[in-house]
């Protein structure tokens, strides 16, 4: 059962990964390093399952954290987003379709949540959508970076983004029934 207190390891550990967005902006942007700020969204990427982890193994579920992950996570992974864009390390397309489906997900959740929708878990599909994606996007500042093997790199780079784009969408549209259902559940229960 989760509980109200704000000061989780679980909680601290996406604190962490939040203040490791300025670092990546200052490598990419600041000191024109491709690579070291692709290593960083990766690790960051590839943690992204630790905080929920480590909150479920020890009990430290928080309801602050049940929104504040999530939250990061989307954030962290829209402004990575715009930044490679900036960079002109992916294609405008790409960019454009992935900032697409987070703002509408997001948009319909926060909406649908203000009328009264009961939150739900992330699908399967949607973890494995957001996995592909954390492999798509740091690869392709990794293959802009220009070093060795940047072209396998990039080949790499669309083994995930493809499936991870067609899961995204797939799994924003299974959405829909479900967040209808959850907003009247949610009203009806409201309604006592």
């Amino acid at each position: 059962m989760p509980s109200d207190r704000l000061l989780t390891v679980p909680n601290l550990i996406t604190l962490v990964r939040l203040f490791c967005l300025p670092v990546f902006l200052w490598l990419l942007f600041g000191v024109e390093d491709k690579a070291g700020a692709a290593w960083l969204l990766g690790g960051l990427g590839a943690t992204d399952w630790v905080d929920g982890w480590v909150a479920r193994k020890f009990n430290q579920q928080s309801n602050f954290g049940a929104i504040f992950d999530p939250s990061v996570d989307r954030g962290l992974f829209i402004v990575a987003v715009l930044a490679i864009v900036i960079d002109n390390s992916m294609p405008m397309w790409l960019a454009v379709a992935i900032l697409f489906r987070e703002i509408a997900v997001a948009l319909a959740m926060a909406i649908a949540t203000a009328f009264g929708m009961q939150r739900f878990a992330v699908s399967i599909w949607g973890k494995r959508y957001t996995f592909l994606m954390m492999f798509a996007v740091p690869l392709m500042l990794l293959a802009a970076d220009d070093g060795r093997g940047a072209q396998l790199v990039l080949v790499g780079a669309w083994v995930f983004a493809v499936p991870g784009l067609i899961m995204s969408y797939t799994t924003a549209f299974g959405y829909i029934p479900k967040i209808r259902q959850n907003l009247h559940s949610g009203r009806a229960l409201r309604r006592g």
